[in-house]
C-alpha cells in the first residue's frame, strides 16, 4: 500500500455526518483571535459538498444582516469540530449555486418529510 494513502486514512475523521445539498447543518470551527482559542458556530444551508477523502469541503450560505455569507470548510480538517444536521432539504440538485441570486422567501428550500410519520 502506497505511504501517502496510509497517512491519508489516518487522518480521515469518522463522526462525520450524512448529508447533502438542501441541508441545513450548524459547523463549530475552532477561531484563533490573538493568544485565545474559541469555538464559533455557522449554520447555514449547504450549497455544495466537493471533493472527496482527506479533501472534501462543504459550501455554507446564510444570510446575516441582510448580506448572504458563503463560507468553505474542509470536512476533514482539525479546525472543525463537528458538523450537526438540522433540517433536511428536498432538493433535485447536487450544486445550488442558483440560490446566491434569490432574496427572501425567493430563497427557501422544502423540507423533506421523514419516512413513516
Amino acid at each position: 500500500m502506497n505511504i501517502i494513502e496510509v497517512l491519508n486514512r489516518d487522518q480521515l475523521k469518522e463522526a462525520v455526518p450524512e448529508f447533502r445539498a438542501g441541508d441545513t447543518v450548524k459547523v463549530y470551527s475552532k477561531v484563533v483571535e490573538g493568544g485565545k482559542e474559541r469555538t464559533q458556530m455557522f449554520e447555514g444551508t449547504v450549497i455544495v459538498r466537493k471533493g472527496g477523502g482527506l479533501g472534501e469541503s462543504i459550501t455554507v450560505r446564510r444570510i446575516a444582516h441582510g448580506v448572504g455569507v458563503e463560507k468553505t470548510f474542509l470536512l476533514h480538517s482539525p479546525r472543525v469540530e463537528r458538523i450537526e444536521v438540522g433540517k433536511r432539504g428536498a432538493v433535485s440538485r447536487s450544486r445550488l449555486y442558483y440560490l446566491s441570486e434569490k432574496v427572501g422567501k425567493a430563497a427557501r428550500i422544502k423540507e423533506k418529510k421523514a419516512k413513516g410519520t
